[in-house]
């Protein structure tokens, strides 16, 4: 089965641009493949088959084609899988036929692009599976690398995640450090909401703060570094006023205990922050 080619298109994400800049650091000043302009000869055509030697959860599809063309726009694709689909180990997933050159030189920052993303999208879709059936929705969190949060979002949307503030812009996040800063939960909240906030995210990490975190006008409840038990109390004692959050030190091991304590969500950083890159490749022959 093949499928049509995407168009990505990401608010707040440039492609174009990202492809140009991406490219532009691998080729230097000269803007020159020193051993692809040396090695092969200018009217060799290579076909290649992208594939993936581990089971994953694909993310960066579209990123790849897009490097592609950007050096040879007459490159003929096939795509024989797409963004979010679980393939199995060994399961080709693009063919490529273009400038032997072209497509040498996109090689490394395609696939860099890909693997990354796929790492982050099947780390995100163990986590959704552990979780399954709880009730309990997995967020991400900003924890990822600057200038590439649009993407590596998009990339846990593919897990089967749900993306949580985009940035600094979208709600108010009201940590111990704010807490610190403004004198207490109480007043750091009081303040956002004079502030005309809409969305006040509060970070607990003492069932003690719940109270006066909620009586001062949180409309959401981080609910920081509690064990599950600790977790079931504090979402007895919220009793759905406010949705509740579990984060910090969240692992595989731990995530569904955490769940089925009655949380909204889970947010769990490691996604974007320490997820491993794929394992896929691109293999060349002659045409």
């Amino acid at each position: 089965m093949t499928f049509t080619l995407p168009v990505l298109s990401l608010p707040g994400f440039d492609l174009a641009a990202f492809v140009a800049s991406t490219l532009a650091e691998d080729l230097g000043p000269g803007g020159c493949d020193v051993t692809s302009e040396a090695v092969i000869p200018a009217d060799a055509v290579f076909d290649g088959v992208m594939d993936s030697r581990d089971d994953v959860t694909l993310a960066g599809l579209p990123v790849a084609v897009a490097f592609f063309r950007a050096l040879d726009p007459d490159v003929a694709i096939e795509l024989l899988a797409q963004d979010g689909d679980r393939v199995a180990a060994g399961t080709d997933i693009m063919r490529i036929r273009g400038k032997a050159r072209a497509m040498l030189t996109a090689e490394r920052s395609a696939l860099n692009s890909v693997q990354h993303l796929t790492g982050i999208a099947t780390m995100t879709r163990a986590y959704v599976d552990a979780i399954d059936g709880t009730g309990a929705t997995l967020l991400d969190t900003r924890k990822t690398i600057p200038g590439l949060r649009v993407l590596e979002k998009y990339a846990t949307r593919m897990g089967g995640a749900t993306n949580h503030r985009m940035g600094l812009w979208d709600a108010a996040m009201i940590k111990d450090n704010h807490v610190a800063v403004a004198g207490s939960v109480e007043e750091a909240v009081r303040r956002a909401v004079a502030a005309g906030v809409a969305s006040i995210i509060v970070e607990v990490d003492r069932v003690d703060q719940i109270e006066p975190a909620l009586r001062a006008g949180a409309t959401h409840l981080l609910l920081d570094n509690m064990d599950a038990a600790t977790l079931r109390g504090a979402v007895a004692l919220v009793d759905g006023r406010v949705p509740t959050e579990a984060s910090g030190g969240v692992t595989l091991e731990t995530i569904r205990a955490k769940a089925q304590t009655g949380v909204t969500y889970i947010s769990v950083g490691r996604l974007t922050q320490s997820a491993p890159a794929a394992d896929i490749g691109l293999d060349f022959a002659y045409a």
